[in-house]
């Protein structure tokens, strides 16, 4: 009897790091679903490479509408916030481009799709190697959140299974995910990850996001395939 594929929930942001967590959670031998958030953000090409990408993969992409009522106060939900620009990346401190709960939420959905499914694996694309100092993207908040999981939903409770939350690309640099993508025959010329892009799409080339995206790609010895805007 041939084993059965499991399924697996994606997220998927159409950025660098959701869709070489994708590219991993496919080369696993997962049937993945990806779903994808719209909230607000002011980055919102994003869903159009998360929708391209989906594609690319062949698999089903979900979007998911969350009122952004809930995200204020944040550079990517309020354009009246200024994104920051020529930051030094190697800073601890939380910046104003932190989402309010965002992986909590995002998550939350994931877990309710996952169990309607019969789903017990969640791929979500966090990094606390190379990241902006966001709370919700270190190793012991997934680990809490996983936790909880098994003890909130049915499916768990009941013994049907245990979900797992994988976070393949944590403690990797920018330069390790690019170099992991590219073996996985990524093309990042699909995907984005500028939070604060022009008229036409282009990415920044200043903000936290484009700074770190670049350091990378000039670590992994590669060229960006993106577009920047001229500065």
């Amino acid at each position: 009897m041939k084993n059965k594929v499991k399924k697996a929930v994606v997220l998927l942001s159409g950025g660098l790091d959701s869709t070489t967590t994708l590219a991993i959670a496919k080369s696993k031998g997962f049937e993945c679903f990806a779903l994808t958030f719209r909230y607000g953000q002011r980055h919102s090409i994003e869903e159009r490479s998360a929708k391209k990408i989906a594609g690319i993969f062949g698999i089903q992409q979900f979007i998911i509408d969350v009122n952004p009522v809930v995200f204020r106060n944040s550079a990517l939900t309020d354009k009246s916030i200024k994104v920051p620009t020529n930051r030094k990346i190697d800073r601890t401190d939380i910046p104003i481009t932190y989402v309010p709960a965002r992986n909590t939420i995002f998550l939350s959905y994931a877990l309710a799709f996952a169990e309607s499914i019969g789903a017990f694996d969640i791929f979500i694309g966090v990094n606390a190697t190379d990241y902006s100092g966001y709370p919700d993207c270190r190793p012991e908040y997934i680990q809490a959140y996983e936790k909880m999981a098994n003890l909130a939903v049915a499916a768990a409770v009941q013994k049907k299974g245990r979900f797992r939350i994988h976070t393949p690309i944590i403690r990797m640099s920018k330069a390790q995910i690019i170099k992991t993508g590219i073996k996985l025959g990524v093309d990042y010329s699909l995907t984005h990850s500028c939070y604060n892009p022009d008229r036409n799409g282009n990415a920044c080339g200043r903000c936290d996001s484009c700074k770190l995206r670049l350091k990378g790609f000039a670590a992994a010895n590669i060229m960006d395939p993106i577009r920047y805007a001229k500065r």
